[in-house]
């Protein structure tokens, strides 16, 4: 039985028997009763009961809390199930259903007969403007053809809806008749096609035309068409559009004779100048201007409004009340920054699914305070509070606490399937089930969390600033960027779309451009290619098409320019391509230029936004006699600006404005990177580094520390001079880079781990250039020897010493909190062992449960640190040997990885070769036993390998220690 057949024949069995009046009066059973009954999620009740009642099986009955029972009368008032009038059902449906009818027309809380007169600020900062959109669709015989002009964000597509409803409902259009919408801006680059959507074409016009076909301007005949960012419409289409506003007459591409009538009422939008941006030959023949004002020239009173209405949208979807502590109300407000109401929509989305998943168990309510704030929306407060008067207007006008209801009497805004802010789907049923499903796998509600949170973030990517300039772009890319790769990267661009079946952002063609040249360059200057991570692999892993494609253009390079090229570039072309699909996540690294002169800093910041269509890099000029804690100040201020919580790049045109960045960190806790001697293509490189959906600011901050721009001739440094030198970290200077290594048996799981807990600590104790590597005890020496070749190593920890003459850690020291005093003590540059700090902390089972849920995600540490500590004194026991307590840790940490990759399908797998080399047999048997006795007895059944990587540390512990035992004997 599935799961609506199970809740189905429960509410018709508590309700079958109970008349229609009984079930008004509250006898019918709310979502929260039928899901306790059934033991199943409340989301999914919910889901399932709307769809009930969309198919006429289940009645719905309004109130708080809405009920449900088996089908009614269609006599009963309040009652709504299928044959009810769809305006009566619109707060109390599923969101998808109400979706659906949505895609159909505005529509409004109060049933207004005008749909102008429920728009918030019709009477105040929309006044004007309504009043324009009525005259034009009044005035006879059909009409004023209208422009509306707005910010990105400010409501354009929403007016233009209501301009259509309006005119429906003055019959001034069939009610039969659809809104007809087209976005100019989606075949921007392809004229031709363009064309032929608006005007159909011929058969035979162009290449693939087998049939005749009818545009979109015959669709809208006898109804409206709007035309959105029609600034994107080429000069000869602006021609035929007002050609045919003339005579109402118009050809199909591929015709002569104007020989097709339509009657079309036209609304335009654009974000531009029209006076700069479309011909005026058109701009004539729109009589009517309409233009919208941003979010924060509206009043105190309509962002509040505003916000409220968006807010109950979340609230009927959810079917809970929303609580708002009064500062994040504010944040909110604040948040809004460039896209207006569009942008206050997407952060609502975000906190508000935040919420409900941190508020998933609450039957009735979701609250929300700061705490629950991202970095950014957070940061909204502070830019609310920069204007102290308006601060305390909006203060006045707010309680402690904002509580919306899915009935608030507030006025819902509009829903359209043009809306791009609109999720095309219930963000909260997909949450609800994930929960239950990772609750129904054993995670807890933190790591619950954790899991989901990603996932909202990635549905939510889809807000961003698309205002491109692209004035003379093409010929400043070219003074930076060899002719021959931005010709070769136009001539695969159409190829790389038509088989990816998607479109790419207006910069592909720069931001390809400048990654070609970036690679080239490096080969041809000798220098190492990146490392391929597997976190890099794992994700790329999840886009086949790309990765694919990728390697298709790696070969075409290869092809062309003569050289090879490493695989690992296909892996970051593919996240290339990927980031250039997607909306740029709103957590990206932030960029500040600081420069001495007039206008040095923002004339290369112009230069990336005009390249790269990012708007985003600060920039702050000083003149030269500016006084030192003025430009501190400054440039302080921009870094605030830049940051969207992960760190900040200030770039600098001399080495004295890098010393700022100690300061900057200490005043404002933003983590800050500074590199001096900034040029244009330093900027360039750098924007478009950190546009990459899987961006890091130290990553950025190193790779650019070896970028020397991208021209195609190779560039050769000359020799220096090779005495070692002390940096500011006090770390010796032989010429290579800094390494510190990790050691375990395998060089995957705990050293991974430890990998990522050292660089976590080296970034915020201000430690560059060191990097952490993660080696297995397999090999041991010949992965050192190697590593050597190409870095100095200043430190090792792990599992086991390597006793290679520099300072060693345990790891039990490092997860006690050692981690700390380990980068401290390489700033220190100190020589001693730190062995003994190994003995502070008395090993018990408390202390590795500690570990076991510190380090460990599908692990639960109370089942299995009584497992783990049983089977490592089975080894000992059956060997009469006895672990040092470091040792131990070590091995149960590991023993713990290997569980984890079991559970998670992802063992780890040795060479053939190496699982022949048992110089130690019963070791290898005494693991194999202790599988059976403790893991097996837990359906957990460890492969070849992970038994061959335990069997190793004992192997390794084991002939350490007889050399240790042999020098005393001989002593």
């Amino acid at each position: 039985m599935t799961r609506q057949e199970r809740i189905f024949e429960f509410v018709i069995e508590k309700t079958k028997d109970i008349s229609d009046t009984e079930l008004q009066s509250k006898k019918a059973l709310t979502t929260s009763e039928v899901a306790e009954a059934l033991d199943i999620a409340r989301p999914n009740v919910s889901k399932e009961l709307n769809d009930l009642v969309r198919d006429g099986k289940l009645s719905k009955i309004t109130g708080r809390p809405v009920r449900y029972c088996r089908a009614m009368s269609d006599t009963v008032a309040p009652v709504i199930g299928k044959t009810q009038p769809l305006v009566t059902e619109t707060h109390f449906r599923s969101a998808k259903e109400q979706q659906i009818i949505n895609e159909q027309k505005p529509i409004s809380k109060n049933l207004h007969s005008d749909i102008f007169e429920g728009m918030i600020g019709s009477s105040e900062s929309m006044h004007n403007q309504v009043e324009q959109a009525k005259a034009a669709l009044l005035y006879p015989p059909r009409g004023l053809n209208t422009l509306i002009i707005g910010p990105t964000g400010s409501g354009k597509t929403y007016f233009a809806n209501a301009m259509f409803e309006f005119a429906q409902k003055k019959h001034l259009l069939n009610d039969s008749e659809q809104l007809v919408t087209f976005n100019c801006a989606d075949y921007a680059h392809n004229p031709e096609l363009l064309m032929s959507h608006l005007f159909g074409y011929t058969k035979g016009a162009f290449t693939g035309a087998n049939d005749e076909q009818d545009g979109l301007i015959q669709e809208a005949d006898g109804g409206m068409l709007f035309l959105d960012e029609v600034h994107r419409l080429p000069p000869e289409g602006q021609e035929m559009i007002f050609y045919f506003m003339d005579h109402g007459t118009y050809s199909k591409l591929g015709e002569t004779a104007k020989t097709h009538h339509a009657n079309v009422r036209l609304v335009c939008a654009t974000t531009e100048d029209p006076e700069s941006s479309l011909l005026q030959t058109f701009v004539r023949r729109i009589p009517i201007t309409i233009q919208l004002p941003s979010f924060n020239k509206r009043s105190p009173e309509e962002r509040i409004e505003l916000l409220k209405s968006l807010l109950t949208i979340e609230a009927n979807r959810t079917h809970k009340q929303i609580t708002l502590t009064e500062d994040v109300v504010q944040a909110l407000l604040g948040s809004v920054t460039y896209g207006n109401v569009g942008q206050l929509k997407s952060n609502i989305q975000l906190v508000c699914a935040k919420g409900f998943l941190n508020n998933i168990d609450s039957a009735d309510e979701i609250t929300i305070t700061s705490d629950d704030l991202p970095q950014n929306i957070k940061d909204g407060l502070l830019h609310l509070a920069s204007d102290r008067h308006e601060l305390g207007t909006i203060s006045k006008l707010l309680q402690p606490y904002m509580t919306i209801k899915g009935d608030d009497s507030q006025s819902v805004a509009t829903i359209n399937h043009n809306d791009s802010y609109e999720l095309p789907y219930n963000l909260y049923e997909i949450i609800g089930d994930k929960a239950t499903m990772l609750r129904e796998e054993g995670l807890d509600q933190e790591n619950i969390n954790n899991f989901i949170t990603t996932d909202i973030n990635l549905h939510l990517k889809s807000f961003y600033r698309d205002d491109t300039t692209q004035n003379d772009a093409e010929t400043k890319l070219a003074e930076i960027v060899d002719q021959d790769i931005i010709d070769f990267t136009k001539d695969i661009q159409e190829k790389i779309q038509t088989k990816l079946d998607y479109q790419f952002r207006d910069n592909f063609i720069y931001a390809m451009s400048l990654h070609i040249s970036s690679f080239i360059k490096r080969i041809q200057s000798g220098k190492p290619m990146r490392m391929m991570g597997n976190d890099l692999v794992a994700m790329v892993k999840d886009y086949p098409k790309e990765l694919d494609v990728a390697q298709n253009i790696k070969a075409k390079l290869e092809e062309r320019y003569g050289m090879p090229i490493p695989e690992s570039e296909s892996y970051y072309l593919a996240v290339l391509l990927i980031s250039l699909k997607m909306a740029p996540s709103s957590g990206t690294v932030g960029i500040v230029v600081a420069a001495h002169g007039g206008s040095t800093a923002s004339s290369m910041v112009q230069v990336v936004s005009q390249l790269l269509s990012d708007n985003s890099v600060q920039a702050y000029d000083m003149p030269l006699d500016m006084n030192p804690k003025t430009a501190y100040a400054g440039i302080v201020e921009c870094v605030k600006k830049a940051d969207q919580g992960k760190g900040v790049l200030l770039l600098v045109d001399m080495g004295s404005l890098s010393t700022f960045a100690p300061k900057i960190i200490s005043e404002t806790q933003i983590p800050v990177r500074a590199i001096d001697m900034v040029t244009t293509a330093m900027v360039l490189e750098a924007t478009r580094k950190a546009s990459f959906i899987d961006s890091d600011l130290n990553a950025i901050y190193s790779e650019l520390r070896e970028f020397h721009g991208y021209s195609l001739v190779a560039s050769y440094e000359k020799e220096t001079d090779k005495t070692p030198v002390t940096d500011a970290n006090n770390l010796v200077l032989t010429g290579k880079p800094n390494a510190v290594i990790v050691i375990c048996s395998t060089g995957e799981g705990t050293a991974k781990r430890i990998k990522n807990l050292l660089d976590q600590l080296l970034v915020q104790n201000l430690i560059e250039d060191i990097k952490v590597f993660p080696i297995s005890i397999v090999n041991m020496e010949a992965s050192i020897a190697e590593i050597r070749q190409n870095y100095t190593v200043v430190a090792t920890t792990g599992v086991m010493n390597p006793e290679i003459g520099v300072p060693y850690m345990p790891l039990q020291t490092l997860l006690q909190g050692g981690g700390e005093k380990f980068v401290h003590e390489l700033e220190d540059s100190s020589e001693g062992l730190w062995l003994a700090d190994a003995k502070n902390t008395k090993l018990s089972k408390d202390v590795c449960r500690q570990y076991l849920s510190q380090y460990f995600v599908f692990i639960n540490p109370d089942k299995f640190t009584n497992i783990l500590w049983n089977y490592v004194n089975y080894l000992s026991e059956n060997k009469s040997v006895k672990f040092s307590e470091t040792f131990k840790i070590s091995l149960i940490m590991h023993i713990a990885g290997a569980v984890e990759r079991t559970l998670t399908n992802d063992p780890i797998e040795a060479a053939d070769e190496d699982l022949k080399d048992i110089t130690h047999p019963d070791w290898l048997n005494l693991v194999q036993e202790a599988d059976i006795n403790y893991l097996e007895k837990v359906q957990i059944k460890l492969n070849q390998s992970e038994e061959f990587y335990i069997y190793k540390l004992l192997e390794t512990w084991q002939e350490k220690n007889d050399i240790i035992l042999n020098d005393k004997i001989a002593k």
